[in-house]
């Protein structure tokens, strides 16, 4: 089964489609797709997010679709960045400058704990709506440690895994990562139907 992921970022229809490969969907971005939609984020949790992307696309083709949503909430700056996590550091800033942001607006408090959350909206061509969420604890680093991954990663210190995500392979994130776990509850939901 052909699924469109309602995203243009690569690294997410790759954890997607490593996860939900059992289930023999194949997973294609909407740019593969040839669906040229930006859709305003203007929800104020991530399951309104994540469902606002996947009705936009729903709309336009005759696929399934998933969608995502994900943040990093840290405790001491009031769970921000949350939902803004992608325009933290403004609409076009580089990974690099979101995550200098950050680190400038933590400064050198003691409380580092953050979690990343992800909530899914996956849409059949019938119109059924399913929902899964996920989350990872662990804390921020003071300074980026890794190569791999995207977005946080370099700064995000899981606890299960003891290193960043950015210093992990991606079966090792994708097996406690909060975009893990809220595909491999879409799984099992799937899996019912």
């Amino acid at each position: 089964m052909i699924v469109i992921a309602a995203t243009k970022n690569k690294g997410k229809v790759r954890e997607m489609q490593e996860i939900l490969f059992p289930l023999a969907i194949e997973i294609i971005s909407q740019e593969e797709a040839g669906i040229e939609l930006d859709v305003e984020e203007t929800g104020d949790t991530f399951e309104r997010n994540a469902l606002l992307k996947a009705r936009a696309v729903a709309m336009v083709c005759d696929y399934p679709v998933l969608a995502d949503d994900s943040g990093l909430c840290v405790d001491a700056l009031g769970g921000a960045p949350g939902v803004h996590s992608a325009r933290y550091a403004g609409e076009d800033a580089t990974n690099s400058e979101k995550i200098n942001k950050l680190l400038n607006e933590l400064g050198n408090n003691d409380n580092r704990n953050a979690k990343f959350v992800t909530c899914v909206a996956f849409i059949m061509p019938d119109g059924t709506e399913i929902i899964a969420k996920g989350e990872v604890k662990g804390h921020i680093t003071h300074a980026p440690e890794g190569n791999n991954g995207f977005g946080y990663d370099p700064i995000f210190f899981s606890d299960e895994l003891g290193k960043t995500f950015a210093q992990s392979s991606d079966e090792e994130k994708n097996s406690v990562s909060h975009r893990g776990r809220a595909l491999r509850s879409l799984y099992e939901k799937l899996k019912e139907m």
